[in-house]
């Protein structure tokens, strides 16, 4: 458990090498911040090298960095306030090197989401939304974005889709008046949590829905209210979070919907295309 880590941090400073004791005192410190840094970034802060970082996790128990790194995250998830998260993201994304912080930050949850990938879980989601009779999408705040882009393909992949418009709760529950069984709702949500989107939840999934999760980690509230879940980490110590995993991970689940429909998504498209074509909807480049 996360708690734990301080812990050991703690009891082995007596048995810790000279880099480690600097991590640890490091990270016991400013553990809010090193949660959300890179290996290399971290073992630069303190003089030490990334393998060395990297053989502090071991260390700990943990099978690699990025478990260590999951655990601090899970102890400080949902406590910082944005302008917390500002103050941190001082010392991380600031100065020339910005730009590529933060896309080495985007790279590295990436990676970690493509490691801990749960190819039967997600099978076991796709299978569900081919069998829904209607699927219902919600997703509140900085995640309605991504609920609207998982809105637009699915729309063109079944008429059976509905996107809960999160304007009021009440509109909310009125948008999902006829919800029941044999239907599936995607819950997407990402910490700080909307009590909204648990409550929405918790309506569907009294009327007898599915509910599938689409969320950062297996304490989020809706991973505990979901018969389904796909994980995808979206921290990033500063006012935005970062929503490069989690809208990765949509393009992998509308690809293998399209390869489930096969024939009638082709048959969808070309009907499209005589459309766009008739109408003008795209421009053509000139000639030169």
């Amino acid at each position: 458990m996360a708690k734990g880590i301080l812990h050991l941090m703690e009891s082995g400073m007596n048995h810790f090498s000279k880099g480690q004791r600097r991590i640890a005192a490091y990270i016991l410190e400013n553990y809010d911040k090193a949660a959300f840094m890179t290996a290399s970034h971290l073992g630069s802060l303190v003089g030490v090298s990334e393998s060395t970082v990297v053989r502090f996790a071991f260390e700990l128990g943990y099978d690699g960095y990025p478990s260590m790194q999951r655990a601090l995250q899970e102890m400080i998830r949902s406590r910082l306030t944005s302008t917390q998260r500002i103050q941190a993201a001082e010392d991380i994304f600031s100065g020339p090197d910005v730009l590529p912080a933060v896309i080495q930050s985007d790279i590295d949850k990436l990676r970690l989401m493509s490691s801990h990938a749960n190819q039967s879980e997600f099978d076991r989601v796709v299978d569900k939304l081919i069998g829904s009779r209607h699927t219902y999408i919600l997703g509140v705040r900085s995640s309605s974005f991504v609920a609207g882009y998982l809105n637009f393909y699915m729309h063109l992949l079944t008429e059976n889709v509905t996107l809960i418009q999160s304007n009021a709760a009440g509109e909310m529950f009125e948008q999902m008046l006829r919800i029941g069984p044999g239907d599936v709702m995607i819950a997407i949500s990402f910490p700080r949590y909307s009590k909204v989107t648990i409550n929405t939840v918790k309506f569907a999934r009294d009327r007898g829905a599915s509910i599938i999760a689409i969320t950062d980690n297996e304490l989020s509230p809706v991973y505990q209210l979901s018969e389904a879940a796909l994980l995808a980490p979206c921290e990033m110590i500063s006012f935005v979070d970062s929503m490069v995993a989690p809208l990765s991970l949509i393009n992998a689940l509308l690809v293998a919907l399209s390869n489930r429909a096969g024939a009638d998504v082709s048959a969808t498209f070309a009907e499209l295309e005589n459309i766009w074509n008739e109408y003008g909807v795209f421009g053509k480049m000139d000639d030169e």
